[in-house]
């Protein structure tokens, strides 16, 4: 039963989450809120790991929530579902590509489909923003403070023209080591 619940929910997010891998963090949300697969926290672990390992992040994470669900059947099971919607779509579409292409209709489905993609992406951020500066898991919210100096420490190197090009691996790894200093 619980192959067909992680099918159903994974094909769901697949379907709809159209945009890349952060856009399937508001699902994940809501999976997170209605099964115990995983927690809000652990979620910000998956993204974390997600960004950090090869591969398309909402794939990861399907994996990641698949395997702590059922195993390592349920990890290709959530895997292949997430994938299977878009397979299908990239079929169909393939087959009727050109009449497709300069449709009116099909235009303007696109041009809607940006702002929501913006959004489900502006919220997947508020989300995570959430979970990493605030312990919300009590009756009283706790403000990480320490979090949000470090963010707003390496938002400003960022700017930074000496190290603005350093490469994503060093930017992960002082990331990491700040964690571990603030023991956060």
């Amino acid at each position: 039963m619980i192959f067909l619940v992680l099918f159903f929910e994974f094909f769901k997010i697949g379907l709809f989450a159209i945009g890349g891998g952060m856009a399937t963090v508001p699902f994940l949300m809501e999976l997170a809120e209605r099964y115990p697969w995983f927690t809000p926290s652990e979620l910000a672990n998956m993204i974390a790991i997600s960004e950090s390992t090869p591969g398309p992040i909402g794939i990861n994470m399907a994996t990641y929530a698949g395997f702590n669900a059922a195993g390592f059947v349920g990890a290709l099971c959530a895997t292949f579902s997430l994938i299977a919607p878009s397979l299908i779509i990239i079929i169909i579409i393939a087959k009727f590509m050109s009449d497709f292409s300069e449709n009116k209709y099909v235009k303007g489905a696109f041009t809607g489909i940006r702002p929501m993609i913006a959004a489900l992406i502006g919220y997947a951020v508020w989300q995570i923003a959430i979970i990493t500066f605030a312990d919300t898991s009590g009756p009283d919210i706790i403000f990480h403070y320490d979090a949000a100096i470090i963010c707003v420490i390496l938002l400003l190197l960022f700017h930074w023209k000496p190290v603005k090009n350093l490469h994503p691996i060093i930017w992960i790894a002082v990331g990491a080591v700040l964690g571990i200093v603030f023991q956060l």
